[in-house]
């Protein structure tokens, strides 16, 4: 009888450390959109020049337990890939740019790691030291995804200024799947 508050202090510490996090949660929200795609709808600002009145396609098309990838393709510009990345249990957010010929774009791998577990709908990456070097601009950027039963929506803030940056994806009608982004490689 006296090894009973043992085990169970035991089992409470397992049950603990098993539970699942709100990075997990959430990893396993956009795990289950793998290989699907969806078409999305610019909510802010309404008239961009680079993404207003054209057709917005988010093609999950890769997924791993640690790296997620997901093209956006805005018209015919198969050029921008979301790279997420679960680490320690923080999810990276990376911008992959590339040209027509699969070469990477001299502003590309920008983005931010969120500094916590976060909500298991919302993950929020603020700019890393990488993308202000990078982007100096960009150095108080803010994205955040949202990812629910019928919609995800990318964002994007940058603190101090107008700029805002909203597009949500309808995730109750899966598309066609758009062909690889440019530069793609399958390995």
């Amino acid at each position: 009888m006296k090894h009973v508050p043992i085990v169970i202090a035991l089992l409470i510490t397992c049950s603990l450390y098993s539970q699942e996090t709100n990075s997990d949660t959430f990893w396993e929200r956009l795990q289950q959109l793998c290989g699907k795609s969806f078409e999305g709808k610019l909510i802010v600002p309404e008239n961009d020049a680079q993404f207003g009145g054209k057709a917005l396609v988010m093609h999950v098309r890769s997924c791993t337990d640690t790296v997620i990838k997901i093209p956006l393709f805005v018209g015919d510009d198969k050029s921008r890939t979301w790279v997420l990345t679960y680490v320690n249990g923080l999810i990276e957010l990376k911008h992959d740019h590339r040209h027509q010929d699969g070469s990477p774009d001299e502003t590309t791998m920008y983005g931010g790691t969120a500094s916590n577990p976060g909500k298991a709908q919302v993950q929020v990456f603020p700019a890393d030291a990488f993308t202000a070097e990078l982007i100096p601009a960009a150095a108080t950027n803010i994205w955040w995804i949202t990812v629910n039963e019928t919609e995800l929506t990318y964002n994007l803030k940058r603190v101090d200024t107008p700029r805002q940056f909203t597009i949500v994806f309808d995730l109750t009608k899966a598309i066609d799947n758009p062909g690889p982004p440019w530069g793609w490689t399958d390995n």
